[in-house]
């Protein structure tokens, strides 16, 4: 109860190196290449990668952060040798290893479904109302081997919001462990332990919470200043303080309680900086939510969405691509806005430095960079 009421006044109060060593470090103590390593993106589906695979090669020699695998990347047939050899291919080109993201929570969001051959999995909603952790462990511990064996190496899961409002689209597709803090806390250590065996990154998210909304950012402005509880934030407080947190997601929802100008989540330098970051103290990677969705791209543009996103403390840009082709964001398009947002003092050099180095921290703690 402390807890609770110290977060509550505070909220009101808020109204380096890739390689071994240095010298090797210094080969990529680039601008452009410290921007690339920023950002994770969508490729094609799988019939075009096994086309042709110039967008991975494009993607290399741009030293990108990283992919994002959906389930459109997954061929119908031998669906594990084709997975696996993509994701060999896109490491083998990679001139700094890359991380390789996928939405697996289990249950509906879940790219890797028993109709391609991988075993089947659980919601959270199943495992939060069965509350029993060696149950989530279990799952989540095939997930994680699975993920090994593939070459994955980012899982964006958990989802360690609060089944608040259960009409929400998080709580309908049985996306949350369930009401209580403490429950979602448990059982999202118990996740987190099974990929930390294999040393897969996990994700929390929606920081700061999405479990009370009535809209889904996906689509549309989503606005939880009178539904969001403090509590929310005790699953994030429970599982840095153990050091159980490898990444954090952003959410776009709108708190205006936290940040009076009423920016997203994912653009607020109030709820990332000084709500997560100096509050809740938060050291590690914070990955954005997908900036193509509704709740930004319709009402920020490009160009000021991702100078907002970084300024306010996002180390990695996500872009899903999964838009129709006429829709589709470049990287090189998004490294040269924050290229010239650099260069004509828009967004601080310090901010790229600090996300680079906790992207590369974070590659090393987890093996992925030797």
């Amino acid at each position: 109860m402390k807890f609770f009421k110290f977060l509550v006044l505070s909220l009101v109060v808020i109204s380096n190196s890739y390689g071994k060593d240095n010298d090797n470090f210094s080969q990529y103590d680039s601008l452009r290449i410290k921007i690339s390593q920023m950002l994770i993106f969508g490729i094609q589906d799988a019939q075009k990668v096994l086309e042709e695979d110039s967008m991975l090669e494009a993607y290399a020699d741009m030293h990108l952060g990283g992919v994002i695998l959906f389930e459109k990347n997954i061929a119908k047939k031998r669906s594990k040798n084709q997975l696996k050899a993509l994701v060999d291919e896109i490491q083998s080109i990679s001139k700094i290893p890359s991380f390789i993201a996928i939405d697996e929570e289990g249950g509906n969001v879940s790219r890797l479904k028993p109709k391609y051959g991988f075993h089947e999995t659980k919601t959270a909603k199943y495992l939060g109302n069965r509350n029993n952790l060696d149950s989530t462990y279990y799952f989540a511990k095939l997930t994680s081997d699975l993920l090994k064996e593939l070459g994955i190496n980012v899982n964006l899961a958990p989802t360690v919001d609060l089944e608040i409002n259960e009409d929400n689209f998080i709580s309908r597709a049985g996306r949350s462990f369930g009401r209580d803090s403490d429950r979602v806390s448990f059982h999202s250590r118990s996740f987190i332990r099974a990929h930390d065996e294999n040393d897969i990154v996990t994700v929390l998210k929606h920081f700061p919470g999405h479990g009370s909304s009535s809209t889904d950012t996906h689509k549309e402005f989503t606005d939880i200043s009178d539904t969001w509880l403090v509590e929310e934030l005790y699953p994030y407080h429970k599982l840095i303080i153990e050091d159980k947190v490898s990444g954090i997601m952003t959410s776009h929802v709108v708190n205006k309680k936290i940040d009076d100008k009423m920016l997203p989540a994912t653009l607020s330098e109030k709820i990332i900086q000084k709500l997560l970051r100096e509050f809740l103290d938060y050291e590690g990677v914070v990955f954005s939510d997908d900036m193509q969705m509704g709740a930004i791209t319709k009402y920020y543009g490009l160009e000021e969405a991702v100078t907002l996103s970084i300024n306010a403390g996002v180390d990695v840009l996500l872009f899903s691509n999964n838009q129709l082709y006429k829709d589709l964001v470049r990287p090189e398009k998004v490294i040269s806005i924050i290229e010239e947002g650099v260069r004509d003092g828009d967004i601080s050099l310090l901010r790229i430095n600090e996300s680079f180095r906790r992207i590369q921290d974070l590659k090393k703690r987890k093996g992925i960079i030797k």
